[in-house]
């Protein structure tokens, strides 16, 4: 390409502080080092973590940031030493990496990478540089992937090569909240045919869930969200019942617990709020339940339980993007996706210029959106 070995001057949506709405600027963006790869970002999903990012609940990602990290692009160039992917592949960023080399990669029942910030910060890339630059500051990275900039730099290992025939618009949304949700019944929960679920916030990654549980055969799925205005999309897409706790006097883990008999067999949580974790924790069968949290909490949330919860037999499990090793997975879910085997489209509800990036951030706050994708 001619960009290629250049510095590109492009659009980019950057948070200057905390608390600010983000900033459409243009920014300068280094051309690939060693072992990365620069793409050209086609289309970007808001999801809420971007949101926390705003909000500043993750005290390990630094500010000026460009967030976002459910994109999908076709690569601009690849520096030297890269070979899964080349200039003109169509692919999806990773916001959690696979080096194909830590303890964790060579486990076959891992999808967790050292490389991921969990482990270590991302906000500069490995070389401990930044590829971004605007108005003569450093820009930050977030999760290596930064997808609310028109192009981005990324280790090879953070991304991963798609089928030419998907559609940019759509599979982005494999990059995050779809793989999420669906994973954590499929993968994580293993959900069985004839079981009942419940499901606790039914935003993109709650519906995923509500998706993976009707796809695993459960016959019962109970869609749990306080704004009712989602649950005829939870209905649409396989819920049997929907409740808002508002409507009981009650705690929401006896109103289930009442509907099933015994609790669910499998419930997820799919917000992040202690409250809401604790009330999926109980309402799961004591003995054979399985409540799978897959919502991220605030840094330093602390969650105190009766540990009789756990003593009479449940099992409480996390997920982290639903339990897929991306690298590896990522093609084939966007095969899947091409042979129409699941239809995460329904989760898009508005499409916005990168311009109206403030907003997505609105609509979704306003629990108005489901996702919002954003096009350069």
């Amino acid at each position: 390409m001619a960009t290629s070995g250049k510095v590109i001057r492009c659009r980019a949506a950057v948070a200057w502080a905390v608390g600010k709405p983000l900033s459409v600027e243009e920014v300068e963006v280094s051309p690939p080092k060693a072992g990365e790869v620069r793409v050209k970002i086609v289309a970007t999903g808001i999801c809420r973590t971007d949101d926390h990012v705003l909000e500043g609940c993750f005290p390990n990602v630094v500010f000026p940031v460009i967030p976002g990290h459910e994109g999908a692009g076709i690569v601009e160039s690849v520096g030297e030493g890269v070979t899964s992917v080349k200039p003109g592949d169509k692919v999806i960023p990773l916001c959690l990496p696979q080096c194909g080399e830590c303890s964790f990669c060579l486990n076959p029942e891992s999808n967790y990478c050292l490389k991921s910030h969990v482990s270590e910060p991302q906000n500069l890339l490995p070389d401990k540089t930044s590829r971004f630059t605007c108005k003569g500051k450093q820009i930050h990275h977030f999760l290596w992937v930064s997808t609310f900039a028109e192009y981005t730099v990324m280790p090879e290992y953070a991304v991963a090569k798609i089928d030419a025939a998907a559609p940019l618009d759509k599979v982005c949304l494999l990059g995050c909240g779809f793989p999420t949700g669906y994973g954590a019944a499929i993968n994580t929960a293993k959900v069985k045919p004839g079981s009942t679920c419940a499901i606790f916030g039914v935003g993109g990654v709650g519906l995923s869930v509500v998706m993976g549980c009707k796809a695993a055969g459960a016959s019962r799925i109970i869609a749990i969200d306080i704004n009712s205005d989602k649950f005829a999309k939870a209905k649409e897409l396989g819920a049997t019942d929907c409740i808002s706790p508002h409507d009981f006097k009650k705690p929401i883990q006896e109103v289930l617990t009442e509907m099933t008999g015994h609790g669910v067999d499998y419930s997820f949580e799919a917000i992040g709020h202690v409250d809401t974790l604790t009330a999926a924790l109980a309402s799961c069968n004591m003995n054979t339940g399985v409540c799978v949290m897959v919502g991220v909490p605030p840094s330093g949330s602390v969650i105190s339980i009766d540990p009789m919860l756990l003593l009479s037999g449940r099992t409480w499990k996390g997920t982290l993007l639903g339990g897929w090793k991306m690298r590896d997975c990522i093609a084939t879910l966007v095969s899947s996706y091409l042979e129409k085997k699941f239809n995460s489209d329904v989760l898009i509800s508005h499409t916005l210029p990168i311009a109206k990036v403030n907003e997505g951030f609105e609509l979704l706050r306003a629990g108005k959106s489901i996702r919002c994708v954003l096009l350069f």
